[in-house]
């Protein structure tokens, strides 16, 4: 008997349309892998934070907290942990932090930094990972984000998206 491919949830912000196709040109080049499995995006909150919770909770968490859209300023890509690489939220730090507050209450398990990942250190460094390809990165960018995703990946499978809530009052 095996062991079934480990399935995780998170909720994630993607990058909105416009301002996406520039940065996954960029991610493609640094992290083709990364970019095959997911867009790109800033994880507001990860699979611990959400056991248990089902869409239908998510969206009622979401209605209750009466939310506007969220706006975060990332600035400079930068290296992280040998080869990967992100770019910082400059920006609306405050907002992210109280929209996981609204949305997890007591369940608050981290406070993470939110940034964008263009390329993660868990994959194999891909032959354009280096600073010459990032140095271009637009930066500061500002990224309003509309709609919080829970999505979904079963082993290493891209991301689905399982459902979209909006973020408006």
């Amino acid at each position: 008997m095996t062991d079934a491919a480990p399935t995780r949830r998170q909720l994630t912000l993607f990058a909105p349309d416009v301002a996406a196709r520039a940065i996954e040109a960029v991610r493609a080049r640094l992290d083709p892998v990364q970019h095959r499995l997911i867009p790109a995006h800033v994880t507001l909150c990860r699979e611990d934070e959400l056991t248990g919770w089902s869409a239908d909770a998510v969206r009622q968490r979401l209605a209750d907290a009466d939310v506007a859209p969220l706006t975060l300023t990332f600035g400079p890509a930068a290296s992280f942990a040998g080869h990967g690489v992100l770019q910082p939220c400059i920006d609306g730090e405050p907002g992210f932090h109280a929209l996981r507050a609204r949305l997890l209450g007591d369940r608050v398990v981290r406070r993470p930094e939110p940034h964008l990942t263009l390329a993660h250190p868990r994959n194999p460094r891909a032959p354009h990972n280096v600073a010459a390809t990032y140095a271009d990165v637009t930066a500061p960018i500002s990224l309003t984000f509309t709609t919080v995703c829970l999505i979904e990946q079963t082993g290493h499978e891209p991301w689905q998206v399982l459902d979209t809530y909006p973020l408006s009052r």
